[in-house]
C-alpha cells in the first residue's frame, strides 16, 4: 500500500502519534493492539502527514508531541500517544489518559552551568529557560521561588552558556547532552512515559473507542506480568 492524500472521512477515527523519541517504541506496541500504518509511513522521504492504516475505519496523523496533545483534546482525532510530560503541561479537561504504555521513559529536571554554585534556595526570582513553562512555574512557586520563564523549543542547553536564563528545564534520558554541554542536573521534577490518550467525549459515544483503550490496557498488563516473571 503507497501513501495518497485522501479526503478525510467523517467517519473514520484519527488516531495521532509524536514524532520524535516516542515513535519508534510506540509502533509494535501499536501493532500489537490492531493500529497498523501503512507502507508509506515508514519513509523516510515521504513528508505527508496522514496515513492511512490497515484498517479501513482508521487513519493516523503524525504531529508534534504538543500538538497531539491539541488535536485530541479538542476532538480533532479522537486517540493518540504522547508523553505524561505534555498531559501535565497542557492539563485539557477534555483528554483523558487511560492507560500507562510503560514505554518513552525519561525525566523532566532542572539543569545548571556545573560552575554555578549559587544557592537557588536563596532567590527568589529565576530566569529559566524552557518549553514547559507550567510546570516550571509550578514547580518553582513549591519552592517559594518566582520563576521567569523563557520558552526555548530546542537547544536548550545554549540558554545558560549565553546568558539567556541561568538554569533549564528540560527532558533528560541518559544526561550525556547535559554532560557535554557544561551542564549538571539539579532536581528533577517529574517522571516520565507515554500514555494512551483519548478524548473524553469520544469515548463516551464510540464505541471502537473503548475498544482501543481494551486492547491496548491488555498489552501493557501482558508486558508488565512478562517482566515481573523475568525479574522473578
Amino acid at each position: 500500500m503507497t501513501s495518497t492524500h485522501t479526503v478525510h472521512n467523517p467517519s473514520q477515527l484519527t488516531f495521532a502519534v509524536p514524532k520524535g523519541r516516542i515513535l519508534d517504541e510506540a509502533l509494535p506496541v501499536m501493532a500489537r493492539a490492531g493500529v497498523v500504518p501503512e507502507d508509506g509511513f515508514f519513509d523516510k522521504t515521504n513528508r505527508a502527514l496522514s496515513f492511512d492504516t490497515t484498517r479501513e475505519d482508521m487513519r493516523l496523523i503524525r504531529v508534534r508531541a504538543f500538538d497531539v496533545a491539541t488535536f485530541v483534546a479538542h476532538g480533532a482525532a479522537q486517540v493518540g500517544i504522547v508523553g505524561s510530560d505534555v498531559i501535565e503541561e497542557f492539563d485539557y479537561a477534555d483528554l483523558y489518559a487511560p492507560v500507562d504504555l510503560d514505554i518513552g521513559h525519561c525525566r523532566l529536571s532542572v539543569a545548571r552551568l556545573a560552575g554555578d554554585n549559587a544557592d537557588e534556595t536563596a532567590a527568589s526570582h529565576l530566569r529559566v529557560a524552557t518549553k514547559y513553562p507550567n510546570l516550571t512555574r509550578r514547580h518553582f512557586e513549591r519552592q517559594g521561588v518566582q520563576a521567569e520563564c523563557v520558552k526555548l523549543n530546542g537547544a536548550m542547553e545554549l540558554a545558560p552558556l549565553l546568558g539567556l536564563a541561568r538554569q533549564i528545564v528540560d527532558l533528560v534520558s541518559t544526561g550525556r547532552t547535559l554532560e557535554q554541554n557544561g551542564l549538571v542536573e539539579t532536581s528533577r521534577i517529574l517522571d516520565i512515559s507515554a500514555r494512551l490518550i483519548v478524548n473524553r467525549a469520544a469515548l463516551k459515544t464510540d464505541p471502537r473507542i473503548a475498544a482501543l483503550v481494551s486492547a491496548f490496557r491488555e498489552d501493557a498488563e501482558k508486558r508488565a506480568k512478562s517482566a515481573t516473571k523475568d525479574a522473578a
